[in-house]
Protein backbone atom coordinates (compact mmCIF):
# COMPACT_ATOMS: atom_id res chain seq x y z
CA UNK A 1 0.00 0.00 0.00
CA UNK A 2 1.45 3.22 -0.64
CA UNK A 3 2.18 6.13 1.48
CA UNK A 4 2.18 10.19 0.99
CA UNK A 5 5.80 11.34 2.39
CA UNK A 6 6.07 15.00 3.16
CA UNK A 7 9.46 16.18 1.98
CA UNK A 8 10.78 19.73 2.75
CA UNK A 9 12.92 21.25 0.32
CA UNK A 10 14.50 24.64 1.16
CA UNK A 11 15.83 27.20 -1.40
CA UNK A 12 19.31 25.93 -1.27
CA UNK A 13 19.15 21.76 -2.21
CA UNK A 14 17.47 23.64 -5.21
CA UNK A 15 19.69 25.77 -6.35
CA UNK A 16 22.71 23.32 -5.26
CA UNK A 17 20.83 20.42 -7.49
CA UNK A 18 20.36 23.52 -10.39
CA UNK A 19 23.84 23.60 -10.35
CA UNK A 20 24.79 19.87 -10.64
CA UNK A 21 22.11 20.07 -13.84
CA UNK A 22 24.29 23.18 -15.06
CA UNK A 23 27.61 21.22 -15.12
CA UNK A 24 25.49 18.23 -16.62
CA UNK A 25 24.49 20.85 -19.22
CA UNK A 26 28.34 21.54 -19.77
CA UNK A 27 29.25 17.90 -20.63
CA UNK A 28 26.62 18.12 -22.86
CA UNK A 29 28.21 21.24 -24.85
CA UNK A 30 31.12 19.81 -24.78
CA UNK A 31 29.77 16.41 -26.04
CA UNK A 32 28.72 18.20 -29.99
CA UNK A 33 32.49 18.28 -30.55
CA UNK A 34 33.60 15.04 -29.39
CA UNK A 35 30.52 13.67 -31.34
CA UNK A 36 31.50 14.77 -34.05
CA UNK A 37 35.20 13.68 -33.64
CA UNK A 38 33.72 10.32 -32.90
CA UNK A 39 31.63 10.15 -36.28
CA UNK A 40 34.62 10.43 -38.11
CA UNK A 41 35.68 6.82 -37.15
CA UNK A 42 31.92 5.52 -35.82
CA UNK A 43 28.50 5.08 -37.23
CA UNK A 44 25.16 6.63 -35.53
CA UNK A 45 24.09 4.02 -33.25
CA UNK A 46 27.59 2.35 -32.56
CA UNK A 47 28.53 5.54 -31.21
CA UNK A 48 25.80 5.43 -28.91
CA UNK A 49 26.03 1.46 -27.94
CA UNK A 50 29.40 2.18 -27.07
CA UNK A 51 28.46 5.44 -24.89
CA UNK A 52 25.58 4.04 -22.83
CA UNK A 53 26.52 0.42 -22.37
CA UNK A 54 30.53 1.65 -21.46
CA UNK A 55 28.83 3.87 -18.86
CA UNK A 56 26.32 1.54 -17.84
CA UNK A 57 29.32 -1.25 -17.14
CA UNK A 58 31.53 1.02 -15.51
CA UNK A 59 28.77 2.57 -13.00
CA UNK A 60 27.43 -1.51 -12.24
CA UNK A 61 31.35 -2.46 -11.65
CA UNK A 62 32.24 0.45 -9.57
CA UNK A 63 28.63 0.31 -7.32
CA UNK A 64 27.99 -3.18 -7.64
CA UNK A 65 26.52 -3.01 -3.58
CA UNK A 66 24.03 -0.44 -4.45
CA UNK A 67 22.81 -2.54 -7.58
CA UNK A 68 22.59 -5.64 -5.84
CA UNK A 69 18.72 -5.36 -4.67
CA UNK A 70 16.25 -2.68 -7.52
CA UNK A 71 12.76 -3.08 -7.04
CA UNK A 72 10.04 -3.34 -9.60
CA UNK A 73 9.38 0.27 -9.35
CA UNK A 74 13.08 1.67 -9.94
CA UNK A 75 13.50 -1.13 -12.91
CA UNK A 76 11.05 -0.07 -14.65
CA UNK A 77 11.10 3.57 -14.12
CA UNK A 78 14.73 2.98 -15.35
CA UNK A 79 13.74 1.22 -18.44
CA UNK A 80 11.11 3.95 -19.57
CA UNK A 81 13.69 6.49 -18.82
CA UNK A 82 15.95 4.66 -20.85
CA UNK A 83 13.38 4.56 -23.84
CA UNK A 84 13.10 7.78 -23.63
CA UNK A 85 16.63 8.38 -24.14
CA UNK A 86 16.95 6.21 -27.23
CA UNK A 87 14.75 8.40 -29.21
CA UNK A 88 16.69 11.73 -28.03
CA UNK A 89 20.08 10.30 -28.87
CA UNK A 90 18.42 8.75 -32.61
CA UNK A 91 16.69 12.24 -33.32
CA UNK A 92 19.74 13.83 -32.31
CA UNK A 93 22.90 12.24 -33.79
CA UNK A 94 20.71 11.49 -37.22
CA UNK A 95 19.78 15.22 -37.16
CA UNK A 96 23.21 16.35 -37.19
CA UNK A 97 23.75 14.41 -40.44
CA UNK A 98 20.68 15.78 -42.27
CA UNK A 99 20.40 19.24 -41.85
CA UNK A 100 22.73 22.40 -40.83
CA UNK A 101 24.60 22.51 -37.03
CA UNK A 102 22.44 25.84 -36.42
CA UNK A 103 19.01 23.79 -37.13
CA UNK A 104 19.68 21.15 -35.44
CA UNK A 105 21.19 22.90 -32.35
CA UNK A 106 18.21 25.30 -32.28
CA UNK A 107 15.22 22.03 -32.51
CA UNK A 108 17.09 19.95 -30.21
CA UNK A 109 16.90 22.71 -27.77
CA UNK A 110 13.42 23.24 -27.80
CA UNK A 111 12.88 20.60 -24.74
CA UNK A 112 12.54 23.89 -22.97
CA UNK A 113 9.29 24.74 -24.40
CA UNK A 114 7.81 21.27 -24.41
CA UNK A 115 9.11 20.51 -21.02
CA UNK A 116 6.08 23.22 -19.32
CA UNK A 117 3.73 21.94 -21.71
CA UNK A 118 3.81 18.07 -21.04
CA UNK A 119 4.61 18.91 -17.38
CA UNK A 120 0.70 20.51 -17.71
CA UNK A 121 -0.69 18.68 -19.55
CA UNK A 122 0.12 15.30 -17.70
CA UNK A 123 0.43 16.15 -14.47
CA UNK A 124 -1.79 19.75 -14.35
CA UNK A 125 1.44 21.75 -12.36
CA UNK A 126 0.95 25.50 -14.00
CA UNK A 127 4.16 27.06 -14.73
CA UNK A 128 4.85 30.17 -12.68
CA UNK A 129 5.10 33.60 -14.32
CA UNK A 130 8.84 33.56 -13.65
CA UNK A 131 8.95 30.11 -15.69
CA UNK A 132 6.93 31.35 -18.72
CA UNK A 133 9.57 34.67 -18.68
CA UNK A 134 12.30 32.46 -18.74
CA UNK A 135 11.37 29.79 -21.23
CA UNK A 136 10.67 32.99 -23.72
CA UNK A 137 13.78 34.47 -22.96
CA UNK A 138 15.45 30.94 -23.61
CA UNK A 139 13.06 30.94 -27.02
CA UNK A 140 14.24 34.08 -28.15
CA UNK A 141 18.41 33.54 -27.21
CA UNK A 142 18.48 30.57 -28.87
CA UNK A 143 16.45 31.88 -32.14
CA UNK A 144 19.13 34.73 -32.49
CA UNK A 145 21.98 31.73 -31.96
CA UNK A 146 21.11 29.38 -34.52
CA UNK A 147 18.47 30.59 -37.16
CA UNK A 148 19.22 32.90 -40.22
CA UNK A 149 18.88 36.27 -40.45
CA UNK A 150 15.63 36.51 -41.94
CA UNK A 151 14.74 33.97 -38.88
CA UNK A 152 13.79 31.31 -41.38
CA UNK A 153 14.80 27.48 -41.66
CA UNK A 154 16.20 25.48 -44.62
CA UNK A 155 13.67 23.33 -46.32
CA UNK A 156 16.13 21.27 -48.47
CA UNK A 157 16.75 19.92 -44.88
CA UNK A 158 13.30 19.06 -43.42
CA UNK A 159 14.12 15.71 -42.83
CA UNK A 160 16.88 16.36 -40.31
CA UNK A 161 15.25 18.88 -38.66
CA UNK A 162 11.99 16.53 -38.18
CA UNK A 163 14.73 14.25 -36.48
CA UNK A 164 16.32 16.97 -34.26
CA UNK A 165 12.35 18.30 -33.68
CA UNK A 166 11.77 15.12 -32.37
CA UNK A 167 14.75 15.20 -30.39
CA UNK A 168 13.59 18.03 -28.35
CA UNK A 169 10.54 16.29 -27.65
CA UNK A 170 11.80 13.05 -26.47
CA UNK A 171 13.95 14.70 -24.08
CA UNK A 172 11.13 16.99 -22.98
CA UNK A 173 9.33 13.83 -22.00
CA UNK A 174 12.32 12.35 -20.30
CA UNK A 175 12.29 15.08 -18.01
CA UNK A 176 8.75 14.53 -17.32
CA UNK A 177 9.30 10.90 -16.94
CA UNK A 178 12.04 11.43 -14.37
CA UNK A 179 10.88 13.87 -12.58
CA UNK A 180 7.72 12.15 -11.86
CA UNK A 181 9.77 8.52 -10.93
CA UNK A 182 12.13 10.49 -8.19
CA UNK A 183 8.92 11.38 -6.21
CA UNK A 184 8.05 8.24 -5.73
CA UNK A 185 9.58 7.30 -2.42
CA UNK A 186 10.03 3.32 -3.67
CA UNK A 187 11.66 4.59 -6.72
CA UNK A 188 16.24 4.79 -5.63
CA UNK A 189 17.47 7.62 -8.06
CA UNK A 190 20.50 6.19 -8.51
CA UNK A 191 19.38 2.90 -9.57
CA UNK A 192 17.09 4.10 -12.02
CA UNK A 193 19.89 6.19 -13.82
CA UNK A 194 21.85 3.13 -13.99
CA UNK A 195 19.39 0.94 -15.50
CA UNK A 196 18.04 4.06 -17.93
CA UNK A 197 22.00 3.08 -19.28
CA UNK A 198 21.47 -0.13 -19.71
CA UNK A 199 17.97 0.30 -21.27
CA UNK A 200 19.34 2.74 -23.78
CA UNK A 201 22.68 1.03 -24.76
CA UNK A 202 21.19 -2.30 -25.58
CA UNK A 203 18.30 -0.58 -27.64
CA UNK A 204 21.32 1.35 -29.50
CA UNK A 205 23.20 -2.24 -29.45
CA UNK A 206 20.19 -3.84 -31.65
CA UNK A 207 20.02 -0.84 -33.55
CA UNK A 208 23.63 -0.68 -34.60
CA UNK A 209 23.56 -4.73 -35.28
CA UNK A 210 20.50 -4.49 -37.41
CA UNK A 211 22.08 -1.60 -39.56
CA UNK A 212 25.56 -0.80 -39.38
CA UNK A 213 27.16 -4.18 -39.40
CA UNK A 214 30.56 -4.82 -39.31
CA UNK A 215 30.62 -3.20 -36.11
CA UNK A 216 33.33 -0.23 -36.50
CA UNK A 217 35.38 0.72 -33.38
CA UNK A 218 38.00 3.75 -32.84
CA UNK A 219 41.12 3.49 -34.69
CA UNK A 220 42.96 6.36 -33.40
CA UNK A 221 43.96 7.43 -29.46
CA UNK A 222 41.55 10.71 -30.46
CA UNK A 223 38.74 9.36 -30.95
CA UNK A 224 39.22 6.50 -28.36
CA UNK A 225 39.85 9.39 -26.03
CA UNK A 226 36.77 11.65 -27.14
CA UNK A 227 34.18 7.80 -26.63
CA UNK A 228 35.45 7.53 -23.59
CA UNK A 229 34.96 11.02 -22.10
CA UNK A 230 31.62 10.83 -24.00
CA UNK A 231 30.84 7.30 -22.04
CA UNK A 232 32.13 8.20 -18.66
CA UNK A 233 31.07 11.88 -18.04
CA UNK A 234 28.55 12.73 -20.99
CA UNK A 235 26.99 10.02 -20.49
CA UNK A 236 27.44 8.06 -17.27
CA UNK A 237 27.94 10.72 -14.91
CA UNK A 238 25.28 13.00 -16.14
CA UNK A 239 22.70 10.74 -17.09
CA UNK A 240 23.14 8.96 -12.87
CA UNK A 241 22.97 12.74 -11.34
CA UNK A 242 20.26 14.19 -13.23
CA UNK A 243 17.69 11.92 -11.17
CA UNK A 244 19.20 12.42 -8.05
CA UNK A 245 19.41 16.52 -8.50
CA UNK A 246 15.65 16.37 -10.23
CA UNK A 247 14.38 15.10 -6.50
CA UNK A 248 15.23 18.92 -5.86
CA UNK A 249 13.94 21.00 -8.08
CA UNK A 250 11.35 21.87 -10.57
CA UNK A 251 10.96 19.98 -14.33
CA UNK A 252 10.61 23.36 -15.73
CA UNK A 253 13.93 24.43 -13.90
CA UNK A 254 15.34 21.27 -15.66
CA UNK A 255 14.28 22.21 -19.29
CA UNK A 256 15.49 26.28 -18.76
CA UNK A 257 18.91 24.73 -17.34
CA UNK A 258 19.51 22.35 -20.41
CA UNK A 259 18.45 24.99 -23.03
CA UNK A 260 22.39 26.59 -22.01
CA UNK A 261 23.57 23.13 -23.35
CA UNK A 262 23.76 25.46 -27.22
CA UNK A 263 25.78 27.68 -25.32
CA UNK A 264 28.29 25.69 -23.66
CA UNK A 265 28.49 23.81 -27.36
CA UNK A 266 29.30 27.23 -28.47
CA UNK A 267 31.97 27.99 -26.28
CA UNK A 268 33.50 24.96 -26.89
CA UNK A 269 33.42 25.10 -30.69
CA UNK A 270 35.53 28.52 -30.42
CA UNK A 271 38.01 27.70 -28.42
CA UNK A 272 38.91 23.86 -30.01
CA UNK A 273 37.36 24.36 -33.27
CA UNK A 274 37.69 28.41 -33.81
CA UNK A 275 34.40 29.23 -34.51
CA UNK A 276 33.45 32.50 -34.07
CA UNK A 277 29.62 33.25 -33.65
CA UNK A 278 27.87 36.64 -35.00
CA UNK A 279 26.77 39.45 -32.75
CA UNK A 280 23.40 38.01 -32.74
CA UNK A 281 24.93 34.74 -31.04
CA UNK A 282 26.52 36.28 -28.16
CA UNK A 283 23.69 38.36 -27.91
CA UNK A 284 21.33 35.58 -27.98
CA UNK A 285 24.13 33.57 -25.55
CA UNK A 286 23.64 36.52 -22.89
CA UNK A 287 19.94 36.32 -22.90
CA UNK A 288 19.75 32.76 -22.15
CA UNK A 289 22.41 33.15 -19.29
CA UNK A 290 20.07 35.91 -17.65
CA UNK A 291 16.82 33.81 -18.05
CA UNK A 292 19.00 31.16 -16.06
CA UNK A 293 19.95 33.75 -13.34
CA UNK A 294 16.38 35.25 -13.34
CA UNK A 295 14.92 32.02 -12.60
CA UNK A 296 17.48 31.07 -9.80
CA UNK A 297 17.08 34.82 -7.50
CA UNK A 298 14.61 33.95 -4.76
CA UNK A 299 13.07 37.27 -4.24
CA UNK A 300 10.50 35.77 -1.18
CA UNK A 301 13.88 33.47 -0.18
CA UNK A 302 10.45 31.41 0.87
CA UNK A 303 10.72 27.06 1.64
CA UNK A 304 9.45 24.90 -1.05
CA UNK A 305 7.14 22.14 0.18
CA UNK A 306 6.80 19.20 -1.62
CA UNK A 307 4.97 16.17 -1.36
CA UNK A 308 6.14 12.45 -2.50
CA UNK A 309 4.13 9.47 -3.37
CA UNK A 310 5.56 6.17 -1.75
Amino acid sequence: MKKEVSVQIDRKQEVRADMMLLLITLFWGVSYYLMNVSLTELSTFTLNAYRFLGAFAVAVIGTFPKMRKINRETFFAGAAVGVALSFVYTGATLGVQYTTLSNSAFLCSTTVFFTPILDFLFFRRKPSKKIIVAVILCIVGISLMTLKEDFSFNMAHLKGDLFSLGCGFAYAVDIVITSRAVRNARVEPYQMGVISLGACGAIMLVLALATEMPLAHPRTAFVWGAVIFLSLFCTGIAFIVQPIAQQYTEASHVGIIFSLEPVFAGITAFFLAHEVLTVRGYIGEALMIFALLYMEIDFGGAKLNRRRKG
